[in-house]
């Protein structure tokens, strides 16, 4: 009866390791399937911009409120080269929009989060189902989303970054996020900044990518 009962065990066992085995596999394929989707965007190549080209981003992205003539100034060319390199960029949507970088706790949001999401398996038409409804819902929502992306990583498929003027708020919009249909709701997880905490490590600021143009400049010379 012992034996019996010692066999049944280690049965049990395996049969549950085999199970747990099977479960791991097939969360590892899955996750090979999401590298596969997204890794082969990590390494496209793009024309390099020029190097007066960087030099301008550069300068605008540290501060876009210089006149044609004072950027002129800044990267060593004419005026008039400024002014066609600017409708250039902006043509090839190197340059999106011109803006500034408020205090937003001055702006009366107090907190920042970083949701991540989990989808829903879908096949693949129905990537396109949920881009439009994504762009509908977006376009109609009064939160302050600054942006949304899919990717790989925390056993998650997307990111969205908001501000909040409050915890009530977020928990509300937290609420509008699960009633989403694409989405899991169980996998819904956030981390959260106060916005006002003492300690910061790093306002957000651009100015590393200005440095980082013109260093990559440098090495292509």
């Amino acid at each position: 009866m012992i034996m019996l009962r010692v066999i049944f065990v280690i049965y049990s066992s395996s049969v549950r390791g085999s199970r747990e085995r099977r479960v791991i596999m097939e969360g590892d394929r899955q996750r090979e399937r999401d590298r596969e989707r997204i890794a082969p965007g990590f390494n496209v190549e793009r024309e390099p911009l020029k190097d007066t080209e960087a030099a301008l981003v550069s300068e605008l992205i540290k501060n876009s409120r210089r006149s044609d003539r004072e950027l002129a100034k800044a990267i060593g060319v004419s005026q008039p080269t400024v002014g066609r390199m600017i409708r250039k960029l902006e043509k090839e949507g190197v340059v999106n929009e011109y803006t500034m970088i408020p205090d937003f706790r001055k702006l009366g949001y107090n907190l920042c989060a970083l949701i991540f999401l989990k989808l829903k398996d879908l096949p693949p038409e129905g990537v396109e189902t949920v881009r439009k409804a994504v762009k509908e819902s977006l376009s109609q929502s009064h939160f302050v989303i600054l942006s949304l992306e899919r990717g790989i990583g925390l056993s998650r498929d997307a990111v969205m970054i908001c501000l909040y003027k409050d915890y009530a708020s977020y928990a509300e919009h937290k609420k509008v996020i699960r009633e989403f249909p694409f989405i899991n709701t169980s996998d819904v997880d956030s981390f959260l900044i106060d916005l006002n905490d003492e300690v910061h490590y790093r306002y957000l600021t651009f100015t590393s990518v200005a440095k980082d143009l013109l260093r990559s400049t440098a090495k292509n010379e």
